[in-house]
């Protein structure tokens, strides 16, 4: 497979993956309970990791390790982390429903910041550009 149907994948993934967070968010911040849909338990995940797949193939592929020689990409994967992390606090793990707004707001800024990293190939994401 090309290295650029990789890429686009991966961006569309990337769409559906936030698209998917932010539905589950809206469904979840006022009461986590709303979802106990199996589809929406489901189709995240699967999304998920064929992301991190194709993020995987195109880091070997243009030679870019994270944590070593790749500035940019580790502030990705940190980023990820936050946004998994954070995320989980937005959908399931928040105890109110401010402090699941917040954390889906976060979430989003979160996002936002890997996608800037991505597109200026700089930690200091959108700042650098």
């Amino acid at each position: 497979m090309s290295y650029l149907a990789v890429k686009h994948a991966h961006m569309m993934f990337a769409l559906i993956s936030v698209t998917l967070f932010m539905l589950r968010a809206w469904l979840a911040v006022p009461s986590p309970a709303r979802i106990n849909n199996k589809v929406l338990k489901i189709v995240p995940h699967v999304n998920d990791t064929l992301l991190l797949l194709c993020g995987i193939w195109l880091a070997v592929q243009i030679r870019q390790i994270p944590f070593d020689n790749s500035p940019w990409l580790t502030a990705k994967v940190i980023g990820l982390v936050l946004y998994i992390v954070v995320g989980t606090i937005a959908i399931k793990r928040g105890k109110t429903q401010g402090q699941r707004l917040a954390a889906a707001l976060a979430s989003i800024a979160i996002f936002a910041y890997i996608y800037g990293a991505a597109v200026s190939k700089s930690p200091l994401s959108w700042l650098a550009l």
